[in-house]
């Protein structure tokens, strides 16, 4: 693995948290392929292509607005194994904070996280991600 491949993989990830974080729900689904899977331990299936992953997410942007809460997630410790087509294995630590409004800021979550990123002409897609929150 070269340092540029790590700071893309690193970059691709800073700009995704931001698109979620900002609300931009169709910008953030589309760093995903259209056959994605999103596995998460909290819930009982996996969200299989796409439009499951965004409408999804949708559903929670919505909740974490009506709730006023501002939502942040923080990455680290990301390890990346480039795969025999172009694309790469990533393993990352994520962090998941809420802070209401004039409040305090709460960790929601810790997670283990396993990625498989694949090339695109745009950058990073992600084909396959499994979420696995600490506890569960």
């Amino acid at each position: 693995m070269t340092a540029d491949l790590l700071a893309s993989v690193q970059q691709f990830y800073g700009r995704q948290m931001r698109l979620s974080e900002d609300g931009a729900v169709d910008e953030w689904a589309a760093t995903f392929t259209e056959d994605a899977v999103f596995e998460d331990s909290t819930e009982p299936e996996p969200l299989r292509g796409r439009d499951a992953i965004r409408e999804s997410v949708r559903r929670g942007v919505a909740r974490i607005a009506a709730a006023d809460l501002d939502f942040r997630h923080w990455f680290g410790m990301v390890d990346v194994e480039p795969d025999a087509d172009g694309g790469v294995f990533t393993r990352y630590a994520a962090l998941a904070v809420v802070t209401p409004r004039g409040g305090t800021a709460a960790l929601l979550g810790n997670a283990d996280c396993h990625d498989h990123l694949v090339p695109s002409p745009g950058g990073w897609l992600v084909r396959h991600r499994a979420v696995r929150f600490d506890g569960t």
